[in-house]
């Protein structure tokens, strides 16, 4: 009796997994840089690490870490673990946990840290509220409301002219047919009267002219009495 190997499944080699494919991906944060050339105005909210090294304005939130190289000019809220700044920055910061201001560093604003490094030669100004309770008080960036959409109304169909009315035309008037009755041989018998044409209008009398008298002189002498 023969007995023949039973065929086994290959294992796919890691040139069969999709492109991009990396169970483990998902699981690492995110790093994200802006370069001296670039320049970004609005709000940002990173899940990993930010690095600044041109101009940013605005509201900035990052779940990991912000770096702030020396030609960076940050002018915004900034919200995140350790921030280091060895740029300019101007705004309020809150750092959960430190806040490092290298020595061509500079920070004007309010912060709020678990813990605070200065070094000798950096510029800082602004109110410092330090420890634990500091950093939970410290209010989130305010989001941007949505935009309310709301529909816009159907547009009422125009009305239709109305068809021009009819003039009606006069019905012509009609007289009634005239009846004469005629007697022959002591019998009434009717017969229609024919039109009579109308009566020309008699023309209007020229208006008389006044009477002028004249006075005729008498001849010869006045008798006398």
């Amino acid at each position: 009796m023969s007995t023949r190997p039973v065929a086994r499944r290959p294992t796919p080699s890691p040139a069969d997994e999709p492109p991009g494919f990396s169970p483990a991906a998902s699981s690492q944060p995110s790093s994200v840089t802006l370069g001296p050339r670039d320049r970004l105005i609005g709000q940002l909210y990173i899940e990993g690490d930010l690095r600044v090294g041109g101009i940013l304005e605005g509201e900035v939130e990052v779940t990991g870490n912000i770096e702030i190289d020396d030609l960076a000019k940050v002018k915004a809220s900034v919200a995140g673990g350790d921030v280091s700044v060895n740029g300019h920055l101007t705004g309020p910061v809150v750092a959960r946990k430190r806040l490092i201001v290298g020595r061509s560093g500079s920070v004007i604003g309010d912060v709020r840290v678990a813990r605070l490094a200065i070094a000798d030669g950096a510029s800082f100004s602004g109110k410092v509220s330090m420890g634990t309770g500091a950093v939970e008080a410290a209010p989130r960036p305010m989001q941007a409301p949505e935009p309310e959409v709301v529909p816009m109304p159907a547009p009422a169909p125009e009305p239709e002219p109305a068809p021009p009315a009819a003039i009606e035309k006069p019905a012509p008037i009609v007289a009634p047919p005239a009846v004469v009755v005629a007697q022959t041989d002591g019998k009434a018998k009717a017969m229609p009267a024919k039109a009579m044409p109308p009566k020309p209008t008699p023309p209007k009398p020229a208006p008389a002219k006044p009477a002028q008298s004249k006075v005729v002189p008498q001849k010869g002498k006045p008798k006398r009495r």
